[in-house]
């Protein structure tokens, strides 16, 4: 892969996992594995996906739940590996998947955005510089030395985002976590995505908000159980997408 050419490069990739069927199990049963490998079955939640994108290309995934959007975007991120092809990626990546995702419950904001800082390859130096932008971006300031646990929903996405963008990544992975966050932030955290983008960083977004995903994203790639079913301009994959729930 020419890192020039291709940021993502995903290959006939499949994700399997092994759920269990079993109804309420008396002790006995639990106890026995014979009796419980007996009752599992294996889901696949993407079948056979592949498609590259381009360094600075802004990439919407949609698609209904579960349809496996959730699914390609941890793969993407190295969270899941794959049961079956690959998925390569060029530069450094930067998501925000899970609210609260990385931080510690008992340690305070500012020990969460040290310790997530260092997990992304900061040093204590370029984290004390940048400390002040990431605090003020997710206006927590006041609340910056108080437990996360305390923290709302509305202040983790808000926190979370803003140390996923300041660390300077080449690739930005983002889930549906931003829908969270209040309008304002929202409107905020779009033009961060689209200065981001404009710097050369890829985005790809996964959301439901399918107006959201025309403002950011210039490719839509649309999922339908587990499968690639479009991939193109926003427009007509979107259009797709409603005949298929409709």
């Amino acid at each position: 892969m020419e890192s020039s050419r291709v940021a993502v490069v995903v290959e006939g990739l499949i994700e399997e996992f092994s759920i269990s069927e079993d109804r309420a199990l008396s002790l006995k049963e639990v106890i026995s594995r014979f009796r419980l490998a007996r009752h599992r079955k294996t889901v696949r939640a993407l079948d056979d996906i592949s498609f590259e994108i381009a360094p600075e290309e802004s990439v919407g995934l949609i698609g209904a739940n579960g349809s496996g959007k959730s699914t390609l975007l941890r793969c993407i991120a190295g969270i899941l590996p794959p049961t079956r092809g690959n998925v390569l990626v060029a530069g450094s990546v930067s998501s925000l998947i899970e609210l609260g995702a990385g931080f510690h419950s008992e340690l305070t904001g500012r020990e969460n955005v040290l310790l997530a800082g260092a997990l992304f390859g900061l040093t204590r130096a370029q984290l004390d510089e940048k400390f002040d932008a990431i605090v003020d971006f997710a206006e927590v300031r006041e609340e910056i030395d108080q437990p996360i646990r305390s923290y709302s929903s509305g202040m983790y996405v808000r926190l979370g985002f803003s140390l996923a963008v300041h660390v300077e990544p080449s690739i930005f992975l983002i889930d549906e976590v931003l829908a969270v966050g209040d309008e304002n932030f929202q409107r905020k955290c779009i033009r961060r995505i689209a200065e981001m983008n404009e710097l050369g960083v890829t985005i790809i977004f996964v959301s439901h908000d399918l107006g959201l995903i025309r403002k950011v994203c210039r490719r839509c790639i649309l999922l339908h159980e587990g499968r690639l079913a479009e991939d193109g301009e926003p427009e007509p994959v979107i259009k797709t997408y409603l005949q298929l729930i409709d």
